[in-house]
């Protein structure tokens, strides 16, 4: 069939494209610009896997091990490349294997679209071979899903599901697509989606709160900003530099939002949370204004939230209108793009230095430095520690790295001590906590950023729950470093019973396999520190490596992670000891 189209005073013919259900998914995702999903086949996503056969060319698929790598994997791309990350699989438990991951990635704000096989729409309900409601299961985990009975439905859906990923706050969004739906014919026509009448992704700018939150700021003797993922999310870290600069306000940090400014920045003041540096979390009880932007004062960056910053006034930037006021009332909420509204704050900002209070931040450094940092560091202690390896990859990376780090005590090393230089270089389960998320994220990480040096820090535990995706990096070639951290414990809920269990430690020693001969069953190259004096070498071998590497280092089984905020307190309640 010829359809004329009217082009520059000119009548034109194309030919009109008939296609299958599962072709028209491959046609949308190119359309979008996908060129790497992940993956895992299935018998009610097959014709979709048919007609990717065809596209090898234009759509890479990487074949994971389990489905759950296969969002941790796109989650990686994601949160290095600013694109949407994809991942496929078939309905029932191919389907349910994505939820850890969709939860994930809702929880820490990273844009991604899943696609699900579903049974044909004549056994939706009756309890199919491999049927589950995946809508149903994943409503509270999604930022939109939507399930697709019909083949011309196809173009329109996947339109909205990338817009809505993308926009606003970002965040998963689940397809899951019948197989009759896959097999039969539409008329293709694809038309990105750049607007849904009842949804606002973009809240509008007041100026008005721009204006006072700018006048509190220039009055405040004592400021402190506390910023998120949502400044990396919003593409404003040029824009936080400057605000920091130009008004002299040190700047402390969530997890997710580590790398959007420089670790070496004078005025980068470190950690805030639980496992967090002394000075930005004490001082958070004394600043007199407290700026959070992109964040959502999570409980383990707020502690006790009858006493957090209560002397504070509090301006909250933000783009979510339902994180304002969820946890700390904001006294000057400021809603809107982050890129938008720092750009309005910065040019009703008086310059200013505050040298007294940067001072309190420089002499509680040295106070944590002295009684925690030191000794973290020190080579001469009787047993390696976490933060030395870190330190060493440092000293190779130069803070160019991607680091991408599992959930424990490894993952705490990691975050206080690793070095960036530039945005989107931490990558971690934040808000979920999820143990097995660093290995299949790194090999999303490296994809998503093919230039840069991925380094995954894993303790033996969590690596142990994703380590058939070994396989993947095998297939793949991808060339990703890892390095596990064993202590022969699951060492966070360890240090948990050591302090507030009486040392009974139920159910947290590892009987470890022998790491090494599992790598090299992947022919990946090895690499093992019982030593200390064998670290440096072993880390310069593992950097310069153009293949993957794997990294077993055996470190003190009994070490704690300080500072520490006890589950319940404030955070001027930190230890430090």
């Amino acid at each position: 069939m010829e359809v004329k189209t009217a082009s520059f005073g000119k009548v034109t013919t194309k030919e009109k494209c008939t296609v299958s259900g599962a072709e028209a998914v491959i046609k949308c995702l190119l359309e979008e610009g996908v060129d790497t999903i992940y993956g895992y086949p299935g018998g009610a996503i097959m014709p979709v896997y048919d007609e990717l056969f065809k596209y090898q060319d234009k759509l890479h698929h990487v074949l994971t091990r389990h489905e759950q790598g296969a969002t941790h994997a796109a989650q990686g791309y994601a949160r290095v490349s600013g694109k949407v990350g994809v991942a496929v699989a078939t309905s029932g438990p191919g389907a349910t294997n994505l939820v850890t991951g969709i939860a994930d990635a809702q929880i820490d704000s990273t844009p991604m679209v899943c696609i699900t096989g579903q049974v044909g729409s004549h056994l939706l309900g009756s309890d199919a071979f491999q049927e589950t409601d995946i809508v149903g299961i994943s409503t509270p985990i999604t930022k939109w899903n939507y399930q697709i009975t019909k083949a011309e439905e196809i173009p329109e859906i996947l339109a909205k599901a990338f817009y809505i990923a993308r926009s606003g706050r970002p965040g998963p969004v689940l397809i899951d697509i019948t197989k009759d739906a896959q097999f039969a014919s539409l008329d293709f026509n694809y038309k990105k989606c750049s607007g849904i009448r009842s949804y606002k992704p973009l809240p509008e700018v007041n100026l008005l709160e721009v204006e006072r939150a700018a006048e509190a700021i220039n009055k405040a003797k004592k400021p402190l900003i506390v910023f998120g993922q949502g400044v990396i999310l919003g593409s404003a870290e040029k824009l936080l530099a400057e605000v920091v600069e130009k008004a002299g306000i040190p700047a402390a940090w969530t997890i997710l939002g580590l790398s959007a400014l420089p670790t070496s920045h004078p005025l980068n003041v470190g950690m805030v949370g639980m496992h967090g540096n002394y000075a930005p979390n004490m001082l958070t009880n004394e600043c007199d204004v407290l700026i959070a932007i992109g964040m959502r004062f999570d409980d383990r960056v707020t502690g006790n939230l009858d006493h957090y910053a209560k002397q504070a006034k509090v301006i909250h930037f933000e783009i979510d209108p339902a994180e304002v006021n969820k946890n700390v009332k904001a006294d000057y909420p400021v809603l809107g793009d982050v890129k938008e509204t720092l750009r309005l704050l910065l040019e009703l900002l008086n310059p200013n230095k505050h040298e007294q209070w940067h001072q309190k931040f420089k002499d509680m450094y040295q106070t944590e430095y002295e009684k925690v940092i030191k000794g973290n560091l020190d080579v001469n202690k009787p047993k390696l520690g976490m933060a030395e390896v870190i330190n060493q990859i440092n000293n190779f990376s130069k803070g160019d790295a991607i680091i991408v780090s599992d959930v424990g005590q490894h993952q705490m090393a990691a975050c206080r001590y690793a070095k960036f230089n530039s945005t989107r270089s931490n990558v971690t389960s934040g808000g979920l906590g999820t143990m097995g998320f660093a290995l299949p994220a790194a090999i999303g990480a490296k994809m998503g950023s093919p230039e840069r040096d991925v380094v995954a820090v894993i303790g033996d535990g969590g690596y142990q729950m994703t380590i058939q995706e070994l396989g993947t990096i095998f297939q793949t070639k991808v060339p990703v470093k890892i390095v596990v951290l064993n202590n022969g414990f699951l060492g966070m809920v360890r240090q948990w019973q050591q302090l507030f269990f009486d040392k009974r430690y139920a159910s947290t020693e590892m009987v470890n396999p022998d790491f090494i001969t599992i790598a090299k069953g992947y022919h990946i190259k090895t690499g093992q520190v019982n030593d200390r004096s064998d670290l440096e070498a072993a880390v310069k071998e593992m950097m310069e490596s153009k293949e993957a590497y794997f990294l077993e280092v055996k470190v003190e089984q009994e070490e704690n992670v300080f500072p520490m905020i006890p589950t319940g307190a404030s955070v001027s309640e930190i230890l430090l000891e």
